[in-house]
């Protein structure tokens, strides 16, 4: 075996032990994290109430079917505006529809759109900032000038402008909130990266001649995965509140369906006959952006490497 082999071959131990060495520090550190998040009481609150609000998005049918007995568009024109009651727990809206049966129903609507957008924005945030940060020069200077482009633009008029000339659905609407708000996340991903690049592990990864993507995939994107997740649980709140903001405009989600937004936009109308139908989707707004947003800053400070002990 000549020399020039087995230096490689010992390059490329050398930087697998690293990488390993790195993952188990990544491992421990969010055992560390959760340590810290676990003494933050207001946290956990926030996040049971976040995990009773996901089933309560995801057991919708469930509740429809064995709760109100009710579809979330079935009509009762003889039983609107009827009050808080053991058969209908949050009222009915003008149509006599059950309230808690759209609930239910519209927060599929807003935590999915949310959701779905987050899981795009990351896609693309991350790829594009990996990419300018990875490679630089000319593509570094295309991409980011293009962001910075972006980030100009108040996101909220670009989306008021597409939803005024097309009528979207929950999905596609999810994506043009995705499209229009990843452009934060890969300049943080580009930042982090130029960091991490230059470590001794990935240059030996290089030297041996492992391909740009198993780099990125397992040397340099799993040491940078705590800024993504705080990223996406800040995002989600965020997400939230542009659907139900365009709901509540007209330019979201349409009725029938419901979302929070419209339902909070249609019980404007009728607020003097019954308070509650404004009251309840706003209050679920409010606590799901409050909760959601709680436990972002937490785990913000629980995954902040300069944190103390």
């Amino acid at each position: 075996m000549s020399v020039k082999t087995k230096t490689q071959q010992t390059l490329q131990q050398l930087s697998q032990t690293a990488a390993r060495r790195q993952w188990r520090h990544s491992e421990s550190r969010f055992a560390r994290a959760w340590r810290r998040f676990r003494t933050n009481k207001l946290a956990l609150v926030a996040l049971a109430v976040s995990i009773l609000l996901t089933l309560l998005a995801l057991g919708a049918p469930l509740i429809s079917l064995y709760v109100t007995g009710v579809g979330p568009n079935e009509q009762s024109l003889l039983n609107n505006f009827a009050p808080m009651s053991a058969e209908h727990w949050f009222g009915t809206d003008e149509l006599g529809r059950d309230v808690l049966t759209r609930i239910a129903f519209g927060a599929r609507v807003s935590l999915g759109i949310a959701v779905l957008s987050v899981i795009v924005a990351l896609t693309v945030g991350t790829f594009v900032g990996a990419m300018a940060a990875y490679y630089g020069g000319l593509l570094d200077t295309i991409l980011m000038r293009f962001v910075d482009l972006m980030l100009s633009i108040p996101t909220i008029f670009l989306l008021i402008l597409i939803g005024s000339l097309v009528r979207v659905g929950p999905a596609t609407l999810a994506l043009i909130i995705a499209l229009l708000g990843w452009f934060g996340l890969s300049r943080l991903v580009r930042s982090e990266i130029l960091s991490v690049k230059q470590r001794d592990y990935v240059e030996a990864a290089r030297v041996i001649g492992v391909r740009d993507t198993a780099i990125l995939l397992r040397h340099i994107l799993p040491n940078i995965l705590h800024i993504i997740i705080i990223w996406a649980t800040i995002a989600i709140p965020s997400f939230i509140l542009v659907e139900a903001a365009l709901s509540f405009l007209g330019f979201g989600v349409q009725t029938p369906t419901p979302s929070w937004g419209n339902m909070l936009t249609n019980a404007t109308q009728y607020f003097y006959k019954s308070i509650a139908l404004v009251f309840i989707p706003g209050f679920f707004i409010t606590t799901t952006v409050l909760a959601l947003s709680i436990v972002g800053d937490a785990l913000r400070d629980a995954l902040d490497p300069y944190m103390k002990e």
